[in-house]
């Protein structure tokens, strides 16, 4: 038995409600940082940095779960649907952070998604999420078959690259992590995407005597 093999045994053995246990917890535990003064000076600001992050490195994470599997056998897939549920819930919460607790006023929400660059592009992405996230069930897939329900779900893809193009965009200055997070995604969107990605190594068959 290899390696990922057995990796793969035990992770078939955990249920996957520990994500969203985590992923409920994640925000909570942020907003406890910023409600006791932990998180600096300008906490509200802090915590919505914390949650977009937080958001942006479980996308991250479920762009890899095909990768990871092509070029080392372990398989994440089993908890891909429930970190992508987090990723979005995480987003949520970085909207209201921003929205309630940042501005405070409906009028000042809609007047800054027209006035700045870098949160007209992350709305955008978060309304293109919304589908996906209503969407993640057995339900939905029995519904509109998996061929339309695959297809819907390739919008990860352009959500991905504007939540990045968003993270860098925030910034307001160049900033190396940002960047890097930009390339990652292109690099792991560019594995996966038929007629972009790099064919997977192949190992050659055994010889037969």
């Amino acid at each position: 038995m290899t390696f990922a093999q057995r990796i793969n045994g035990g992770l078939r053995r955990i249920p996957t409600w520990p994500v969203y246990v985590f992923g409920l917890g994640v925000p909570l535990w942020y907003l406890y940082l910023a409600i006791t003064g932990q998180m600096g000076v300008e906490p509200i600001n802090a915590l919505e940095r914390a949650l977009g992050l937080a958001a942006m490195q479980m996308l991250v994470a479920v762009l890899a779960v095909t990768p990871l599997r092509k070029l080392t056998g372990v398989s994440l897939v089993k908890y891909r649907r429930a970190m992508a549920l987090v990723f979005f819930f995480w987003v949520v919460c970085h909207l209201l952070a921003w929205a309630i607790l940042d501005l405070q006023r409906i009028d000042r929400i809609w007047a800054d998604i027209v006035k700045r660059p870098y949160i007209t592009i992350g709305m955008v992405g978060f309304v293109l999420a919304i589908p996906l996230a209503v969407t993640s069930n057995n339900l939905s897939i029995r519904k509109m078959g998996p061929m339309r329900w695959r297809k819907l779900h390739k919008l990860t893809y352009p959500i991905a690259v504007l939540g990045a193009v968003h993270f860098v965009m925030v910034q307001k200055v160049w900033e190396l992590e940002p960047l890097l997070y930009l390339v990652g995604i292109i690099s792991l969107i560019t594995l996966r995407v038929p007629g972009l990605r790099i064919p997977w190594p192949v190992k050659p068959a055994a010889k037969t005597t």
